[in-house]
């Protein structure tokens, strides 16, 4: 049997997905995503710690990600520690910030508007 077929019988798709029974506001505690729809889609972590290739949370972890507090590879957050970044602090490669940003190629928004 192939993999993705062994994996089919676990979930809506393939891939791993891992929620908390526990939430706050509605959302997982903790929303571990890895999943692929049959259709290709992926699925988003959605939750207070979200990780996943895609995520939204407040602590994040993703390759493309949301949060308030975001570790990623692109990622749009208030604290962000990433390769490219829209955020109002942080550390990127390349980023755009509003408070500070330190990294290669960073620029400050309230700055260019200016």
């Amino acid at each position: 049997m192939h993999k993705r077929e062994k994996l089919k019988k676990w979930n809506d798709g393939w891939g791993f997905e891992y929620k908390t029974k526990a939430s706050f506001l509605g959302l997982p505690l903790i929303h571990l995503s890895f999943l692929y729809r049959p259709n290709g889609m992926p699925v988003p972590a959605k939750g207070i710690v979200s990780i996943g290739q895609f995520g939204i949370g407040v602590i994040n972890i993703s390759q493309f990600g949301i949060g308030i507090i975001s570790v990623s590879q692109f990622t749009i957050a208030a604290y962000a520690l990433a390769q490219f970044a829209l955020a109002y602090t942080g550390i990127a490669q390349i980023g755009l910030f509003f408070q500070e940003g330190n990294g290669q190629i960073v620029a400050d928004i309230i700055a260019m508007l200016q």
